[in-house]
This record gives C-alpha cells, structure tokens and sequence, in this order.
C-alpha cells in the first residue's frame, strides 16, 4: 500500500477514501492505474453507497469482466468477484460485509500491484477466483460452513470481522497475526498454489522445501489441533500452524510475503530511513524498494524488511501494544520466502 494524494488539491487521502477531506472532491480508485482520481467522467461501483466501495468500472481493459458483457457491468472488479454475501437486514451481517470487503480491496491491491492474475469465474469458469462471505453454520449448498479455499474459492465467515470474536479465535489459536487481511492473504496463497504451482516445473523445489503435499490433509490438519506444534517449529516455519501441512505452509509463507512487501511499499512511500546511534543495531541507510522494485534478487526484500519490522516492533511497545511483527525468520524460512518471491516473479512477468 502507499500514500495517495488528491488530484486536485494534493491533500492527502486514503486508499478507500470516497471524497478528499480537504477539498471535498469527490474520488474514485482506478485498480489499472493505482490511482484515486476525481469521479467526473468514471463510472462507479454500484457498491459505493452501499459498502464504500470507491473503485471504478473499467469495463474497456478489466479481465475479470469477460467478453463483450463489460460495458453492462454495474460492480467493479472487486465486488464482482464476491459471489455470496450475508443477508444484509441485519445490522451486524452489514458491517461485517463493509468490512470484508474493504479488506479483499487491499488484497487485490497488492495482487495487481504484483502483476498476478485476478480474473472472475465468469471469465475463467475452471481457474478463476471468487470470494463468499457467509454467516451460520452451513454453505447455501448444505454443506459446513468453514473459512477456506476450494477450487477458486474463498470462503471466509463474516464473524471474523467481529474483533471479539476474531480475538477469542486468536487466543485459542494462538494465531498473533489473525486479522481480516490475514485471512485473506493466507487463503489466497492456497488459490495461488493452484493456479501457479500444482503442476508446474517447481513443485520438485516446493516438495524439498515445504514438504510432501500428497500427505492427508485432513488428517494433518485434525493432528495439529490435537497436538499442536513441534516445540521446535520457529526453527523451520514461520508460524505454528504452518506446521499442520506443506499446503499450510506454503499459504502462510505466501501471506507474510505479502505482508512484507505490503509494509514495505508503505516504508517507500513515507520515506522512511533508520540510522541508528550504534552501529549493531539494524539500518536502513535508504528508503525501501517500491514492490514493483523487487524484480531482482530477494535478498534485497530482507535486507529492507528486518530494520522495518524492528522498528514496527520497537513503536508498538512503546505505545504498550503487542508486537507489530512477532515472527523469527529463520533461514529455512527465508528459503521458503524466496521460493514465494520466485514464483511470484515468474507470474507477474508472464501476465504483464
């Protein structure tokens, strides 16, 4: 994510502001060009009212409107690839929706930002990605209701916008990082393991790396809830449960990489530099890199990152918050985190 400045009065504004604070103008968020722009002359999500979506229509280069049908389209990309959400007559079920969606704005954010493909269902019946929001305890198919991915599809319980219950589930878990953009990014990397990596070239590296995938999924899954983590996990994943699966593994390696270069792109964008008073402490003689930087070999992403999340850390303390970033980077995971960056790199040059 980065700054973004009003095109009128180059105020500043956020990235899902409606209209600018300052000036008043009324602003909308054009996806292919990362900009906010003013809206005379762009036609608007039929969400924006409804659930603050400011993204625009593009309905002459957006591939996940498909075919000749764009110029009918009513929601923006965003919106477009939510395909079930909570009945809205209910105040709770409402702001849960607002909320999930502001979050899958930023995911895609990111995933645009990156060059990954993003196309609907509707353009891509097989490979495609959609989103259901959804409340009880069981799928409009009858089947249970559980957050995940399945063949393109994200499912996430809209009671995880409830920041109550989102934290009891944190503390159960002991999941430090389970946040609405956190879901997202780590069911997300499930998608993209689909759609970049089961059956390509790297999956001899993603075996050596992450495991055997062809283990019981299922069956691993219900071990590590009974049993929990090896005591010795920090030294080889980057979260507990990244321990229950390889598939596991790979989503929760991918989510942080998106955390990073998310934070990072932030850090760039406010210029931020650490020159510390003694010469062992963690550096950054220069702004970060932009993701769109990040290109070339890895080990620049980690040079910039470390200093950062030291500092995100350091900050939160001081306010008497937990830390910002509580995980050790090992360097089996750092290995796993340059297998995500290659992949990633591979398929944003092949979709630009």
């Amino acid at each position: 994510m980065k700054l973004f400045l009003c095109p009128r009065c180059q105020a500043r504004v956020a990235f899902e502001a409606l209209a600018c604070d300052h000036c008043s103008t009324a602003l909308v968020y054009q996806p292919h060009e990362a900009t906010l722009a003013p809206c005379d002359g762009h036609s608007t999500c039929a969400n924006r009212d409804a659930a603050g979506c400011n993204w625009a229509l593009d309905e002459a280069r957006d591939e996940a409107a498909g075919d000749l049908e764009r110029a009918e389209q009513t929601y923006c990309r965003s919106c477009r690839l939510t395909h079930w959400i909570p009945p809205l007559d209910d105040v709770v079920n409402r702001k849960s929706w607002i909320q999930l969606e502001a979050a899958k704005r930023r995911l895609l954010y990111g995933l645009l930002q990156l060059g990954l493909p993003v196309a609907g269902k509707e353009s891509d019946a097989q490979r495609g990605l959609a989103f259901e929001f959804l409340v009880g305890d069981t799928r409009p198919d009858g089947s249970p209701l559980l957050t995940g991915h399945k063949d393109g599809v994200i499912t996430i319980r809209a009671t995880e916008a409830n920041d109550a219950e989102r934290g009891r589930l944190r503390m159960i878990f002991d999941e430090p990082n389970r946040t609405l953009l956190g879901h997202l990014r780590h069911e997300c990397g499930h998608y993209y393991w689909m759609r970049l990596l089961s059956e390509g070239p790297q999956m001899d590296q993603f075996r050596w790396l992450f495991g055997d995938e062809s283990a019981d999924y299922a069956q691993s899954v219900q071990n590590h809830y009974a049993n929990g983590a090896p005591a010795d996990w920090a030294e080889r994943h980057v979260s507990a449960y990244a321990t229950a699966h390889p598939w596991e593994d790979w989503a929760e390696t991918w989510a942080h990489y998106l955390h990073i270069l998310d934070t990072l792109e932030m850090a760039a964008h406010c210029g931020l530099q650490l020159r510390p008073r003694r010469r062992d402490e963690p550096s950054l003689p220069s702004p970060p890199s932009a993701p769109g930087d990040y290109r070339g070999p890895f080990e620049r992403v980690i040079e910039n990152w470390l200093p950062v999340a030291y500092l995100l850390n350091n900050l939160n303390r001081g306010l008497g918050q937990p830390d910002a970033y509580p995980f050790v980077l090992s360097r089996p995971v750092i290995a796993k985190l340059r297998a995500v960056h290659d992949v990633v790199q591979r398929a944003g040059t092949s979709t630009r």
